[in-house]
């Protein structure tokens, strides 16, 4: 059994007797850098581009592991994903009993931790949500929510609808569970799981707007403890299915949204590079048919159905600003804003057809590139386009925060960033699973660079390093010339210094992942 980090806290940063910040720390679940403060001019989202205006815009940011349970696993314990042996959805403390998390660690150091909703995916963690890394009970709890619902709608169906269908179905197949001992919510989905619902309902109906209502009430309840705290609220949309209240809906024109530009593979690229968006096709259109199924033999959605699905991202990404709006809100008329570190991230990107993808689950730019703010007090708002990684959200936050941090931490502070220096990490890396292999990418601020290894550390038993050697196939992209990965170059004469340059850099970050294994 591998065990990690037993190692004492030795990065001191400001003096503990200053006042200690408190943190508010937002997770949004498959939320891409669609957003007005990343320069996406067709999405509404004010709020979170109002924190943006105060905070820094980490414009290059990726992702370790472009799926929730690893990247989130890497995310908070500041340990990439071969580090911690996380690449699926295995529990964090099997394979490293000795592991602190980010919020633990605050929890740690005096600090009241609180979880609402999805931080750690809930199927690598225990059912508390990792219980040791809260001072309070997870929300929710069992039937914690059932209360919370608009009166008018009451809870949610299947998860997430409120649609007459739905429910009725639901009920249908609650009653047959009883008789079989089946579980209602999964039989449901096998039978009819739509990908969007569009109602005329409040944003309570749906629960990321219990979600918020809960942050706002714990805020309250934080506020008078004379204790600094770590609040951490996990929003589910804009992952699928995109259930949202109508009024978000209205707010775009369907025929005015635009398709992805590129929908096809990249020019001499290997088809299990990419995903058949499985995740898509496992949903149903609003009559319970198998509308995206044709995408698992490449043939491309409809227009129409493309420009639905899109709206449904959209409006479930509006919904979901709002809700942080809510929020921040309360943060402010409480007094809190002045003395609060505010993070808001995406834990990977989506792919929206470009590629002929919908979904994440690959090592291109739409699914590893994303969304990091940081607004904290005392520092100036800005933007930067230095790479960096999901794993610096761990050192930084102690860092602002003032308390300790272990040097053997993956990622670095990005401080000095959100301070205007303009030099930091060359590069962020990323990785993800094929089948027996593993796709390692890095990214610079100019170029990406793949390589596949025949037979990546997840195919391993043990802790020993595969043989990276071992190399199936590369890739390499100019983000200059080709934005839209349309070229797979690697091999070109004209890029083999850089090509020679990225892959020297990925050999001596792996070597040294694995050097103490």
């Amino acid at each position: 059994m591998l065990l990690l980090f037993v190692v004492p806290w030795m990065v001191s940063c400001d003096s503990a007797d200053e006042v200690r910040l408190n943190v508010l720390f937002i997770a949004i679940d498959d939320l891409k850098p669609e957003l007005g403060c990343y320069g996406a001019e067709r999405v509404i989202s004010p709020n979170i581009d109002a924190i943006a205006e105060e905070g820094t815009v980490f414009l290059n940011n990726h992702c370790q592991q472009a799926v929730c349970g690893p990247s989130r696993a890497s995310l908070l314990t500041g340990m990439y994903p071969d580090q911690i042996r996380i690449w699926g959805f295995d529990m964090i403390r099997e394979r490293n009993p000795d592991i602190v998390t980010l919020p633990q660690h605050f929890k740690n150091h005096g600090y009241t931790t609180v979880n609402i909703s999805k931080i750690f995916d809930y199927r690598t963690v225990d059912k508390g949500m990792d219980t040791i890394s809260w001072s309070w009970p997870y929300f929710p709890m069992g039937k914690d929510m059932e209360s919370w619902y608009a009166e008018e709608t009451g809870p949610v169906a299947a998860y997430f609808y409120q649609s007459e269908k739905v429910k009725r179905v639901f009920e249908e197949k609650q009653a047959l569970a009883r008789e079989q001992g089946g579980n209602p919510n999964q039989m449901t989905h096998e039978l009819i799981k739509p990908a969007t619902e569009c109602l005329d309902v409040p944003d309570h109906a749906y629960k990321d707007g219990v979600f918020a209502l809960k942050a706002m009430e714990d805020l309250e309840i934080l506020s008078g403890t004379g204790q600094p705290f770590f609040l951490a609220v996990g929003f589910e949309r804009p992952h699928l299915p995109w259930t949202a209240p109508k009024k978000y809906w209205d707010m775009y024109e369907r025929d005015e949204i635009d398709l992805a530009s590129f929908r096809k593979h990249a020019a001499n690229d290997k088809d299990y590079f990419y995903t058949t968006s499985n995740e898509l096709r496992s949903y149903s259109d609003e009559d319970g048919e198998d509308a995206y199924g044709k995408l698992a033999d490449g043939i491309p959605l409809s227009d129409s159905v493309s420009r639905q699905l899109i709206h449904g991202y959209l409006a479930a990404t509006t919904y979901i600003d709002a809700q942080v709006g809510m929020i921040m809100a309360r943060l402010d008329s409480l007094g809190l804003k002045e003395n609060t570190i505010v993070v808001v991230w995406g834990d990977h990107g989506w792919h929206l057809g470009d590629h002929g993808i919908w979904g994440k689950a690959t090592n291109f730019e739409q699914a590893t590139r994303s969304p990091m703010i940081i607004s904290a007090p005392g520092i100036d708002p800005g933007r930067t386009a230095v790479p960096t990684e999901f794993v610096d959200i761990f050192p930084t936050l102690c860092d602002l925060a003032g308390i300790p941090y272990r040097d053997s931490l993956a990622g670095g502070s990005v401080r000095s960033l959100m301070e205007g220096k303009t030099t930091g990490t060359e590069y962020a890396y990323s990785q993800y699973t094929r089948e027996d292999r593993m796709g390692y990418a890095i990214r610079s601020d100019r170029f990406r660079y793949v390589e596949w290894i025949a037979e990546g550390p997840h195919t391993i038993t043990g802790t020993a390093a595969p043989d990276f050697s071992n190399v199936a196939d590369t890739q390499f992209f100019d983000y200059k010339e080709d934005p839209m990965e349309k070229v797979n170059v690697s091999g070109f004469p004209k890029y083999e210094e850089q090509e020679a340059k990225l892959a020297d850099a990925l050999a001596r970050w792996r070597e040294e992942l694995w050097s103490d294994r």
